[in-house]
């Protein structure tokens, strides 16, 4: 971890966006599906929003600023970075997250159970987190 990134880490923690508060209420303590997550964590050159290391997933959550073309080639090299480092990228958008949020924590389920995009209908619904 690089010890520079560090203190902006943490100011990043201080100041989220109402999506990454809401998903960290979400995942935190262990609360979704027993995972651990850790909130913006410095990996190589980069902060990444959410961690689950047992699962080595990184979730980023994207605002508008995302869509211009600086941030595009950014993030694409971001990503290409952390997969490069054998680790899973989800990426959602601020507003899909506050939206649709069954089909956040949906999909964030998947990864982590290493199912497919189109669970079996028996295999039911992810459980609420408890709050």
């Amino acid at each position: 971890m690089q010890q520079s990134l560090r203190p902006y880490a943490r100011e990043l923690r201080q100041s989220q966006t109402s999506a990454e508060l809401w998903l960290w209420k979400m995942v935190r303590a262990h609360r979704f599906a027993g995972f651990k997550f850790r909130r913006q964590v410095p990996i190589g050159p980069f902060i990444v929003d959410f961690y689950c290391a047992a699962k080595r997933l990184v979730i980023e959550l994207d605002g508008g600023q995302h869509n211009a073309e600086p941030a595009l080639i950014y993030d694409l090299r971001r990503t290409a970075f952390l997969k490069s480092k054998g680790l899973v990228v989800l990426r959602f958008w601020n507003n899909e997250v506050l939206g649709q949020r069954e089909s956040v924590l949906q999909k964030i389920w998947e990864v982590l159970h290493e199912k497919s995009p189109s669970p079996h209908p028996s295999q039911g619904k992810i459980p609420s987190p408890t709050l």
